[in-house]
Parts: structure tokens; C-alpha cells; sequence
């Protein structure tokens, strides 16, 4: 049985038959005691009346061949009696048995001093014709007419034959009890069931109740009722599926929010390679119509410049690919900032001299951060790629670096054409790491190059603050961690 009520069903029936066994055996144990108890006081006074109408243990003989037939007719008389004289020792003398039937020659005294001297019952004492049984008995003194001691008659009350008798009884009887115990146990463990079922089980098919009635509007967080009067389990059981439910929703949210964000990444970046490419083919196309001594170098240079951008941006979409599986780990380790802005300069100023944008990138020449060169490297370098991009002839780019708050900051600066209000509030979602965390794998309303400065930034665990102006520049700030 998988099931939960099979289960409990199996469980209750197992507790119900061992708590039944132990009460039975409980039972049991009670009974044999109150039945030597019983046994032991109404025999008190046997070994000693035994002793008092024979005339040879009244004398206190204890070895006399006659005390035989005297044990032998006493026997007659209660057949669940062994009699047996002891010495002072506790040695069996004489006995009406076998002689293979003594298994024990010597019995314990203590337990016979006891009962003479009216301690409670029942007292148990050793059996001479076993080796590890004790009963119950009455036992007297036997002395001389002096006054001498001469040894016990020792009377085991419930002897072989009883004890005969009684195995045979059991075992008659003991299949049925265990049968009736099988039988109640499991008539009571079904009654049980059925009570804890009712009991127990109605919370939670109010639960179940309340989990087929689930709102499924999408646009509204699902939520189960409370009952303030279930159970404390339930009630936890309740607030836990609330909580997953609504992390299912957000999740859900997200997962829209990104697909829809991915879409219009995606209209951006066919409109970035869109592009390139219609400039490629149109000038490629114009100088193969063109006669041959007419054929303008200047156009195949203008269609290599578009090829050139169109290489660009598809290396700039495997960077993006690359960053969004999670396949580049950041290595962080001493970066002079001097060094790398006087690379980034070299790099791009033959670009700034023929649109004729100023480059200005400062940095202390002993100033030493903790980065990774190469993720910072990409960085900068789609910001400067950008900002050149969109930056008038006659403009500047500024990459310097200011301290406010205890915390250095690196500036790109620009006075471009700025960043209008749906793109400043996709990339100001780095502002806090909060906000990287839940969003670093959704793609924003930015073209490639800032697509990659956003997921490179979260990688780096940088905060980040854009500020942008439409027609006015834009500035970011990254907060840098100096090597200390």
C-alpha cells in the first residue's frame, strides 16, 4: 500500500496489535502473581500442618525411609504438592520421586528464611527437580523434642504435574489468544483509522479543495485561503505552498517580461546589423553598375568601412551569447588603470581623429585597482565604441577618475546625443545588486554594445550610475576597487 491511508491503516494496526500483546502480557504477568499470591497465602500454613499430624516429622526426623510413604500420601491428596526434607544446608534428604528427577540436590535457604520470618508474598524458591525454575512453597521448621533443629519440610506449591497440565492448557490456548488479540487489534485499529481519517484528513481536503479552485487569471498572483482553525501543519503547509506559488508567479512574470524584453533586443539588433549591411550591398551594388573607368575607390572603402561595423557587431553577439550561457569567469587581479586607458586611447584614436572627437583618458600613474583587465578592457571599450558612435564632430570623451562618498569611481564621460528615458531605466537596474541578481539574465532595450556593458558589469560585481541627457551626454560611473 503506497497510498497515505493505506499507510496509515498498516501503522495503526501494528501500533494497536503491540500495544495489545503488551497489555495481554501485562495481563499475564499480573495474573500469575496475584494467583501465587493467592496460592502462597492460602498454603501458608501447609508445610507446617504436614509437619504437626506426622509423627515422625513432628519429631523432627528428616531421613526416615517411612517420611516416604507419608510424602507419597500427602501427594495423593494434592497432587500439585512436591514434598521435600531439607537439612539446616538446604539439602534435599528425602523426597517421593525418582532419583534422576532431582535436578537440583541443593536448595538456597534464603528465600525459606524469609517466608518463616513473615515477609511479603509470594516468595519464590528454588525447585529440586529443575534446574532454573523457582515457585512458590511452604515451608516449617522441624526440630526434636529438645528444641533442636534438624532441618525444613519444604513444600512446592504447583509442582511437575501442575506445571504439565498448565503447558498443555496454554498451548490450547494460546492460538486462540493470539487469534482474538489479531482479531481486536485489527477491528479496533480499523475504528481507529476511520476516526483519525475523519479527524485528521478533513483539513487537508479542504486543502486539496482549495488547490483545484486556484485562480487561473495569469495576471494575478494564485493564493490559497488560510483557515485560522486547521491544524498548526496545516496552516504551515498553506503558507509554504502561498510562498512557492508566488515564486512560481514571479518567476512566470519574469520569464514574460524577458521573452517580451528579448523581442524588442532582438527588432534593436536587426536594426543594428539591418544597417551595415544595406550599406554594404547598396555600395557594392552602385560600383558594379558603374563603367569601368568610372568605378570609385571611395565606394568600395565606404563598403568595407560597412563590412568592417558589420563584423563588429556580430563578434560583439558572441560576446553577448558567450556571457548570457555563463561561459567567461571573471579572473581579478592587479590592474594598473594608467596602463589600460593609455591602450584603450591608442586603440580608438584613429576612429576619434576622423569624426573628430577629442579623447581624453586620465588615470594616476601609480594607481593599481582589483579587476579583471580583460572583462574591464570590454567594458570601456563598448563604452567608448558608443559614445563615439553617437557623439557629434567636435565632441569629447572624458575617462577619469573621482572620489566621493570613500568610494573611487571611474567617469566615462561623454556629450553626445544621450540616452532616452526607456534605455537610462533598463541599464540603471545595475544600480543596485539587488537588481542584478533578479534581472542579469534578461536582455534590455539597448543596442549590443551596452547589452554587453550590462552583463559584464554584473559579472564584475560593480555598482553602476548613468546619468544621461537626450542631446546633452551621457556619463557612467563604475566603482572601482583599489588594490590595497
Amino acid at each position: 500500500m503506497n497510498s497515505l491511508f493505506g499507510r496509515i491503516l498498516i501503522s495503526a494496526t501494528l501500533a494497536v496489535f503491540v500495544l495489545c500483546m503488551a497489555l495481554w502480557q501485562w495481563f499475564s504477568h499480573s495474573q500469575t502473581h496475584n494467583a501465587q499470591l493467592v496460592q502462597q497465602s492460602l498454603h501458608n500454613e501447609l508445610a507446617a500442618h504436614m509437619a504437626d499430624i506426622n509423627p515422625l516429622l513432628s519429631q523432627g526426623v528428616t531421613s526416615s525411609a517411612a517420611l516416604k510413604e507419608a510424602f507419597h500420601d500427602f501427594m495423593l491428596l494434592g497432587p500439585s504438592f512436591e514434598i521435600y526434607t531439607l537439612d539446616l544446608a538446604g539439602n534435599v534428604i528425602a523426597y517421593d520421586a525418582k532419583q534422576e528427577k532431582i535436578k537440583r540436590p541443593q536448595v538456597d535457604t534464603l528465600p525459606l528464611n524469609q517466608f518463616l520470618s513473615g515477609a511479603s508474598l509470594p516468595i519464590l524458591g528454588q525447585d529440586p527437580r529443575s534446574n532454573n525454575k523457582d515457585k512458590i512453597f511452604s515451608v516449617t521448621e522441624l526440630q526434636t523434642p529438645s528444641g533442636e533443629k534438624t532441618g525444613y519440610l519444604y513444600v512446592i506449591i504447583g509442582g511437575e504435574l501442575f506445571d504439565n497440565w498448565q503447558s498443555l492448557t496454554n498451548e490450547q490456548q494460546q492460538l486462540t489468544h493470539w487469534a482474538s488479540g489479531a482479531l481486536v487489534s485489527f477491528i479496533f485499529a480499523i475504528l481507529l483509522f476511520v476516526l483519525l481519517v475523519r479527524h485528521f484528513t478533513k483539513p487537508i481536503a479542504k486543502l486539496e479543495h482549495s488547490l483545484r479552485s486556484l485562480n487561473k487569471d495569469g495576471e494575478q498572483a494564485l493564493a490559497l485561503p488560510l483557515n485560522k482553525r486547521a491544524p498548526r501543519e496545516i496552516t504551515q503547509l498553506t503558507e509554504d505552498i502561498n510562498h512557492l506559488l508566488s515564486r512560481i508567479h514571479r518567476q512566470h512574470r519574469d520569464l514574460v517580461n524577458q521573452q517580451q524584453a528579448r523581442q524588442e533586443f532582438m527588432l534593436h539588433l536587426s536594426h543594428d546589423l539591418k544597417t551595415p549591411l544595406t550599406s554594404l550591398q547598396g555600395y557594392i551594388d552602385t560600383w558594379l553598375l558603374l563603367p569601368a573607368d568610372k568605378q570609385n575607390r571611395e565606394l568600395i572603402e565606404v563598403a568595407a568601412r560597412a563590412g568592417e561595423q558589420l563584423q563588429q557587431l556580430l563578434s560583439q553577439i558572441l560576446q553577448l551569447t558567450a556571457l548570457e550561457n555563463g561561459q567567461i569567469n571573471v579572473h581579478k587581479q592587479a590592474v594598473n588603470l594608467q596602463q589600460l586607458l593609455h591602450d584603450l586611447q591608442q586603440q580608438f584614436a584613429p576612429r576619434a581623429q576622423s569624426q573628430k572627437v577629442e579623447l581624453n583618458f586620465h588615470a594616476e600613474p601609480d594607481l593599481v585597482i582589483h579587476s579583471d583587465p580583460q572583462l574591464l578592457t570590454r567594458v570601456l571599450n563598448n563604452l567608448v565604441d558608443n559614445a563615439i558612435r553617437y557623439t557629434p564632430k567636435g565632441g569629447y570623451i572624458n575617462i577619469n577618475l573621482q572620489q566621493h562618498d570613500n568610494q573611487l569611481w571611474l567617469e566615462v564621460t561623454d556629450n553626445g546625443s544621450g540616452m532616452h528615458k526607456h534605455e537610462l531605466s533598463a541599464l540603471k537596474q545595475l544600480s543596485s545588486n539587488q537588481a542584478r541578481l533578479e534581472n542579469q539574465h534578461s536582455l534590455p532595450q539597448l543596442g549590443v554594445g551596452l547589452a554587453i556593458v550590462r552583463q559584464l558589469v554584473a559579472l564584475l560585481e560593480y555598482d553602476i550610475e548613468i546619468e544621461s541627457t537626450p542631446g546633452v551626454g551621457s556619463t557612467f560611473k563604475l566603482a572601482v576597487e583599489p588594490l590595497s
